[in-house]
């Protein structure tokens, strides 16, 4: 049986026919020139007046219906109104017009059949053409007509011209593509849209000390410790060391707050009376929108809230004020950039507080141009079908472009623009199935289905170049990595000062915050993970929503969790780094035992020249590695870079690895899977014990030489340093050099297969192992 050829996972450059191929007086090219021009006709109807009742009551329901060969749109309708207004768009693809004239029909709705008002045709050769930035086109008042031709009663406002995507009624726009969707919940759901990420604060909580508490039992001490709560993140303190009324802790609890603050801070000192049973002695709540900002690490002024408790009498709950008191510092930190994204490939990496943001060093422009290939992603009326739709993340701006109904070949052809800050960053682009256009709101709530993303990291993009590449979209599955198509896309980094983003790369990463009073791993781990919860549940309250897999998809929401296949990906990339050392050391080896004579003599003589002039040891360096660099220059990238499927490992992974990298966590497989993976996980576990166990015994060895812990070896080697530093004083520094260098680069001969005596004597130094259960 022959087996399929390996699907093509590359990178393609490609020459699209960008902004129309015009670089002459047209405007359009200036707009939208990252991306194909689509000639759409676009039908403006915005009202109508002295429409005659067709009724029984001598009142009419009016509405309109635009047509155009077999497409056909319809306004909403009005009840009894005869003055209507509509202010609808309908736009009809150029590609896909049969006919050569526009029908604008204004009907009256009717539970039989609807009634012919009257109408305006137009011939398609005498409809204007409007070029963005010109003015939109101007409606006008247009006479209905019968059947006949003959004037009825009532006009109709209307405006009709050719226009690009490009057009600013495009987005609003109901399209002839979509013509199959109907309801105006699924009309939204199929627009174009930008979405802001919400304002992210780190709110710091600093509890410092309680005063006056009242227990309920007066006969023991209590043990004491602070809950805070916002809104679904919860945090406490370790109980207090000094079992008094008058408690202290000193400790920090961090937690990511969202303008706008919608939740307060609650706080409540409880007293853990038993194992599984606590008690609340005073509990406030603090709004977040009165609280203190600070951009710096300069300590804002604490302060003392009054406790308030509740309690229960005759079933209802009574307040009770007493002199309670907790003294807290509590501000909202705006020094610092709160991660929502991995670091390794973050989009944005200001600080909170706009008052710190540099200024922009430049801006990047995304053509989100077509894509090609795509899967079937669902069945509908027994065929697979795709409504593809394109979700891009730079910064804190998402952007959203509009569904293509029913395509395995969708066109967009929609230019996006953000300003940049930092080259070091990254551009997230996914592909996503919309499953919420015909009722999937009330199926079991569908979730989009995702058909793969793009990362391009703007500082391996040259400035002022428009990249034009097809990139393929990979998606890990449980039985391997699939193709899901292909993605065209066209991207420009423009860069408005040379200097300044050259002078970028000499500042830190992070706010300087990050550096001054810095977090801990598992301080940013868990709150990384709120800060993706609080941005996904904002974007999925928009209208439309961007729902909560497409946001955790483009976050990486998971990508901490274990997986063979990364663990090997990530050893084998160590391997890589490693292996240029490993080839130098090869290298030296071979130099050493004389394989090529010449090289070697060579070798020799850049030696002695080397240590009989040591100021040309640096230049030397630093001139080999601008040679390397510019030799390499040939050989640059000329792509940027995109998912690979064989430094990932996708491509190689068992089965049951993949299937143990997509389980949910706690597991849901049967327990002799489980067994066997704990196992497997427990041989790899013990060899990384014993390499980690390795290095440190090395690192002991070292140690011992100076600490006496065998007394023969140290006395030795204190022995050895004496005369060493009386020999390196007297002698001068080149002759040491030149022996040491010639006794290395010795000739086979003189060479022995024993270990040399320093190795020996190192080999025998006592390490800590012993001492180990």
């Amino acid at each position: 049986m022959q087996r399929p050829p390996p699907e093509d996972f590359s990178l393609k450059e490609t020459r699209p026919h960008l902004g129309g191929g015009k670089v002459t007086g047209d405007k359009l090219t200036s707009t939208y020139d990252l991306v194909e021009q689509m000639q759409y006709l676009y039908v403006r109807v915005v009202k109508a007046k002295e429409l005659p009742g067709k009724d029984m009551t001598g009142s009419c329901d009016p509405y309109v219906e635009v047509k155009l060969g077999n497409y056909k749109g319809t306004t909403r309708h009005f009840e009894k109104k005869s003055n209507p207004e509509w202010n609808q768009v309908f736009a009809f693809s150029k590609d896909r017009i049969q006919a050569s004239f526009l029908e604008a029909t204004v009907k009256d709705k009717d539970v039989v059949k609807d009634d012919l008002i009257g109408r305006v045709v137009f011939d398609l050769n005498e409809v204007p053409k409007r070029v963005p930035p010109d003015s939109p086109l101007a409606p006008q008042w247009y006479r209905l007509e019968d059947r006949k031709g003959d004037k009825v009663r009532g006009e109709l406002m209307l405006a009709v011209w050719f226009g690009t995507q490009a057009d600013e009624a495009f987005p609003e726009a109901w399209h002839s593509d979509a013509a199959t969707v109907s309801g105006t919940d699924a009309l939204a759901n199929i627009r174009s849209k930008v979405y802001l990420s919400p304002k992210l604060w780190y709110l710091r909580v600093n509890v410092i000390e309680a005063q006056d508490l009242i227990p309920s039992d007066k006969g023991r001490y209590p043990e004491v410790y602070v809950k805070a709560i916002v809104g679904n993140q919860a945090l406490r303190t370790r109980v207090s060391q000094n079992r008094t009324l008058n408690p202290m802790w000193n400790e920090d609890l961090m937690f990511v707050a969202a303008e706008p603050f919608e939740e307060p801070l609650i706080l409540s000192v409880e007293d853990r009376v038993a194992p599984n049973k606590d008690e609340v002695m005073g509990k406030c709540a603090i709004p977040l929108q009165y609280l203190d900002r600070r951009f710096d690490h300069k300590p804002v002024n604490s302060r003392w809230y009054n406790l308030e408790k509740h309690i229960m009498v005759d079933g209802e709950k009574k307040e009770t004020k007493f002199a309670s008191r907790i003294h807290m510092r509590i501000c909202l930190e705006g020094g610092y950039h709160v991660l929502d994204e991995s670091t390794h490939y973050s989009s944005d990496l200001r600080p909170t507080a706009k008052q710190l943001w540099k200024p922009s060093i430049g801006v990047l422009e995304l053509g989100i141009i077509s894509a090609t290939g795509l899967m079937p992603m669902k069945t509908k009326d027994g065929r697979g079908t795709t409504d593809a739709y394109c979700v891009a993340k730079y910064g804190q701006k998402w952007i959203r472009t509009r569904t293509i109904i029913d395509s395995f070949t969708p066109r967009w052809n929609e230019q996006y623009t953000w300003e940049v800050f930092d080259p070091c960053t990254v551009v997230t682009v996914g592909v996503f199935d919309n499953c919420h256009l015909h009722g999937g709101e009330k199926n079991g709530g569908a979730k989009d289905s995702r058909v793969g993303k793009v990362r391009i990291r703007l500082s391996t993009l040259e400035t002022d170049r428009v990249y034009t590449h097809s990139y393929p979209l990979l998606v890990l599955h449980p039985n391997g990595v699939k193709k899901m198509g292909e993605i065209h896309l066209a991207v420009r980094f423009t860069c408005s000062s040379l200097l300044n983003m050259m002078y970028m790369y000499s500042l830190p990463l992070l706010p300087k915050m990050h550096y001054i009073h810095p977090l801990t791993v598992s301080q940013l781990d868990n709150l990384r993970h709120q800060a993706t919860q609080i941005v996904s549940m904002r974007l999925t309250r928009a209208e439309p929503p961007l729902r909560k897999e497409v946001v955790e998809y483009m976050l990486d929401v998971g990508s901490h969790m274990w997986s063979m296949r990364r663990s090997k990906a990530n050893f084998f990339r160590i391997m890589g780094v490693l292996s240029g050392v490993i080839a130098v050391g090869k290298w030296f080896e071979q130099i050493c035992n004389w394989k090529n004579p010449i090289t070697t003599v060579l070798i020799h003589l850049l030696f002695i020249i080397l240590v009989l002039y040591p100021e040309l040891i640096l230049p030397t360096i630093f001139l080999y590695l601008f040679l390397i660099g510019v030799w390499y220059y040939r050989w640059r990238p000329r792509h940027p870079p995109h998912m690979d499927t064989r430094l990932s490992h996708a491509d190689s992974a068992h089965p049951d690895e993949l299937d143990e990298e997509f389980d949910t966590f706690p597991t849901s497989r049967p327990s002799d899977i489980v067994r066997m993976r704990y196992d497997r996980l427990r041989s790899i576990a013990g060899r990384i014990q014993t390499v980690v166990g390795d290095l440190a015994t090395q690192g002991e060895r070292l140690q011992s030489l100076l600490s006496w812990r065998d007394p023969r070896a140290t006395s030795l080697f204190v022995l050895f340093c004496l005369i060493a530093a009386v020999i390196l004083y007297v002698t001068p520094f080149q002759v040491i050099a030149l022996c040491i260098g010639i006794y290395v680069l010795r000739h086979p001969r003189f060479r022995y297969r024993l270990p040399s005596v320093p190795l020996n004597f190192f080999r025998r130094l006592p390490a800590r192992t012993d001492c180990m259960l």
